[in-house]
């Protein structure tokens, strides 16, 4: 949306894009360092997850929408991870940030279409051991994609 408005120009300057890849990774390395460490400590539980009150059982997708609208982690990673991503998906011109925007909006529907349905199965379905497996593994992915980002960004800045 932000090309859109002519900000193309800005977010292409090998600059921009080379700081941009670098703080974006950075973000990542600390999400997935985070979710590495919380499954390794064992402090992430299906347990630990609250469900909410009744007042936002009400309207799960109204509550949804507020808690990431303002979730800080959510903002940050828009402003860092998700425009470096826009910005690569832009090398393909408009189709790419259009395929990229699909590929983002459904990987959120399949995540949390895969939460809920293990809430609402509960322990049947997934076991903490699980869970913790997931996050662990996930957390290297991100990490590992991080580890792009960066190299990505450094490679743009050396080129100046």
């Amino acid at each position: 949306m932000i090309m859109t408005f002519g900000l193309k120009d800005f977010f292409s300057n090998p600059t921009v894009a080379g700081f941009i890849g670098l703080f974006g990774g950075a973000f990542l390395a600390w999400m997935g360092y985070g979710m590495i460490k919380s499954s390794i400590n064992k402090s992430v539980s299906l347990e630990n997850q609250g469900a909410g009150n009744s007042a936002g059982m009400r309207n799960l997708v109204l509550a949804g929408a507020l808690v990431s609208a303002t979730n800080p982690y959510f903002i940050l990673w828009w402003a860092s991870t998700g425009m470096e991503s826009i910005r690569q998906s832009y090398t393909s011109g408009l189709i790419g940030v259009f395929f990229f925007f699909i590929g983002h909006v459904l990987s959120d529907f399949v995540w949390y279409s895969a939460i809920s349905t293990a809430f609402s199965r509960g322990k049947k379905l997934i076991s903490d051991v699980v869970y913790r497996w997931i996050i662990l593994l996930l957390g290297i992915f991100i990490t590992a994609f991080s580890i792009y980002f960066i190299s990505s960004g450094w490679k743009m800045l050396q080129t100046l």
